[in-house]
Parts: structure tokens; sequence; C-alpha cells
């Protein structure tokens, strides 16, 4: 009788992200750091390096497609959400001026400087991979933000309905937009393989995917959840429809080359804008994915990780990449709230706030390493790097305000004392 070490994988790997998270949840940190760190631990940088011959037992490579079934469910099933939840902040129109120049210099300075540095780490490329696709695709995994973390981290500490915290929220969704815009694109490059016939047909393949989506899907979902769902609130039916159509939009992405959470995103993006159904669907669909799936797509990015990226010339090539990612961002989030006529500590917050990479950063890697654009050795840099970015948020966002942070009242609103910031 064989048997799959599944479960057993699935006990381990729940376990870690679990202790882990916890633990830095005591110091302050976001858990899904240390279900991140999870990852490496359980790959062959710690795991793999301190009891060898138990890991290739439990995550023999054989084992594996099990696993990344499971993640990439997780995978399209968060990002399905993360379309359902992106919306416009509050008094966005007024602020879309000073969020569009947040949103366009936190990406145009970080893809510079990405830009900039890949001519070093190129020799870091899979054989075959030419220099511009590979250029384009540093630039836009030094610009993506993590807008789920960023929203977290703001909630934690009372800030959503700040001006900053409202500034940095409609920010961050432009800077994702036009990241993963770019990266579609990038992937679209390499993936088409036959040249820039393929590549046209991915992209207009792209543009009739987004018409069909907001032009057909939009009104009929609408409907669907208007008579059906009335209380926000879908029945096992409605909800096999809304899933239904994350994976069918999922799977198209997919068949036109570029990953599947393009699809789910998109497909979630359509959806209406309402907080009942965006609740009830965070309940019953995002808890699994979050506690259950997404650790197993941590603990595979752990696995793809490799010992040698820090052997020798590997260090330089980790703080270079550390660098521009830090750098490209907080300038250009400062930047951007410049701009828009707010102050040096308010500007220098909104950067560090764009800094926050975490889980978004993990699936950019990861249609990365699945187009072949990258290997192992930048893998497990980007890695690192998501890593600390995001554990840099929250210091950095206190040493920019100082004593400033904004005391929020009861009511959630802000004393008119404290709006240093002109809203």
């Amino acid at each position: 009788m064989h048997h799959s070490p599944l479960l057993l994988q699935l006990v381990i790997i729940l376990a870690t992200a679990r202790a882990c998270g916890l633990l830095l949840r005591h110091v302050g940190q976001p858990p899904v750091i240390g279900e991140m760190a999870a990852g490496l631990l359980l790959g062959p940088i710690v795991f793999g390096a301190w009891f060898p011959d138990i890991h290739a037992v439990v995550f023999a490579r054989e084992s594996l497609p099990g696993l990344s079934s499971l993640a990439e469910l997780g995978l399209v099933l968060f990002m399905f959400i993360v379309g359902v939840e992106l919306r416009a902040p509050n008094g966005v129109r007024a602020q879309l001026r000073s969020a569009g120049l947040v949103g366009v210099a936190s990406v145009l300075v970080p893809m510079a400087l990405g830009f900039a540095a890949a001519p070093w780490l190129h020799a870091y490329a899979p054989p075959g991979v030419g220099f511009f696709p590979f250029a384009l695709f540093m630039a836009a995994a030094m610009s993506i933000t993590a807008f789920p973390i960023l929203a977290r981290i703001l909630k934690e500490r009372a800030m959503t309905h700040t001006p900053l915290g409202r500034l940095a929220l409609s920010g961050a969704a432009i800077a994702d937009v036009l990241a993963w815009v770019m990266l579609a694109l990038v992937v679209a490059m390499v993936g088409a393989g036959d040249g820039y016939a393929g590549f046209i047909r991915t992209t207009v393949g792209l543009a009739l995917m987004a018409v069909l989506v907001f032009g057909v899907l939009r009104p009929l979902y609408g409907w669907l959840l208007r008579t059906h769902a009335a209380d926000g609130v879908p029945s096992l039916m409605v909800l096999a429809a809304l899933l239904i159509g994350a994976f069918a939009c999922a799977a198209v992405t997919e068949w036109l080359g570029v990953h599947a959470v393009f699809g789910a995103f998109l497909f979630g993006a359509c959806l209406p804008r309402d907080d009942r159904l965006l609740r009830s669907l965070i309940d019953r669909v995002e808890y699994l994915a979050i506690v259950v799936l997404m650790p197993i797509f941590f603990a595979l990015a752990g696995l793809n990780t490799t010992r040698d990226a820090f052997v020798g010339a590997g260090l330089g090539a980790m703080a270079l990449i550390l660098a521009v990612a830090v750098l490209g961002k907080v300038l250009g989030g400062a930047i951007g709230a410049r701009l828009s006529g707010h102050g040096w500590r308010e500007s220098f917050a909104v950067g560090s706030l764009m800094n926050a990479r975490a889980l978004m950063e993990l699936i950019v890697m990861k249609v990365g390493l699945d187009a072949g654009i990258i290997g192992p050795d930048l893998f497990t840099m980007l890695l690192v790097m998501a890593i600390l970015t995001t554990v840099m948020t929250g210091p950095l966002l206190s040493l920019s305000l100082g004593r400033r942070a904004p005391s929020i009242a009861a009511d959630g609103t802000v004393p008119v004392a404290d709006r240093s910031t002109p809203g």
C-alpha cells in the first residue's frame, strides 16, 4: 500500500506557519511575515541543511505535485478576494491627483532602479533568458506593493481613515494595477516563445478577456447577486457560481500564457463593490485560503530556494536587490506624496508603507520562476527581500511620523488638531 505524505506535509507546514506567525505577532509584525519565514525554514536552507534525510523523505520530489496543485488553488482564491477587495478608498475623487502621483512615482522610481541594477543581476538569470525581458521582470518585481498587507498595517494602527492612510491605500491600488499590467506583459513576452506574434496574441487575448469580464460577466453577476443574494450573503448555489467564474477566468489567463492569478483577480474586480458580499466571501473563502492553502504556497516557495544563493558574489547581489527595493519604493512614494503637497515626514511615511511587499512579491516571483525568467538563486534573494522589506514597514512608519502618529477618536475619525495634512 502506497502512502502519500500529503497529510503529514500539511501537518508540518500548518504547524510551522502558525508557530512562526504567533512568534512574529509578539514582536508587532503581521503574522503573514512569520508564514513566509516558515517557508524559508522548511526549505533546503534550514530544515534541509539540519535534517537532510528527514527532509528528503517528507518533501520528496515526487510528492510535490499534489502540494503544488493545492498552492495554486490557494493563490487563485486569494487573488480573487484581493480583486473583490479592490475599491477606491473614500474621498478618492478629491485625492485622485495625489494618489495618482504616489502610485505612478512609487512604480516608476523602483522600476528605473530595477532596470539599472539588471546588468549586474543578469548573470543569475537561467541560460537563454534575454536581457530585456529579464530587466523588465526585475523592474516589475521591484515595483510591487502588497495592498492587503498595507491595508492591514493601517488598520492595526487605526490609520485607515486618516488622510495619510487614504493616500497610501489609493496610491498602492494604482501602483499595483500598473505593476501587474507590466508583469503580465513581461510574462507574455517570455512565455510567448514564438516572438512578437505570440506576444500580440497574448496581449490581444488579455484585452478581449477584460472586455468580456467587464462587459458581460459584470452585469450578469451583478444581476445574479441582486436577485439571489440581495442581503449580500450568497447561497451555496450562488457561491458555486462565483467560484466557477473565478476558476474559469483563471483558466483562460493561464491558457493565454499569463499566470492564473491574473484571471482570478480580474474576475474579483468585476463583482459589485458590496461590503456585505466581501465579508461573507472572506468568511467562507478567504479563511480557508489563508489558513490552509497559502502556507502551502509559502512552503513550496521555501522548497524552491537554494543555499547557493548567498555564496561568493551572491551576498553582493542580495545587498543590491535590497538597496534597490527599499530606495525605489521609499523614495518613489515620498516623491509622489511630496509633489502632491504633503510635508516630508508624511511623505516618507507614505513611502515606508509602499515598501511593504509581503505576499504580492511572492506571487510575482512565482510567476517569474514558472515562466523561467529567474532561477532558484534569484528566487531565494527576492524571497529574503520580500520578508525584510515587509518587516521594515512598521518601524520605518514610526520613524517617519515620530510622535505625530495620529490619535484616533472612538468613532474612527481623526481629531481636528491632528489633521496636520490637507485631506
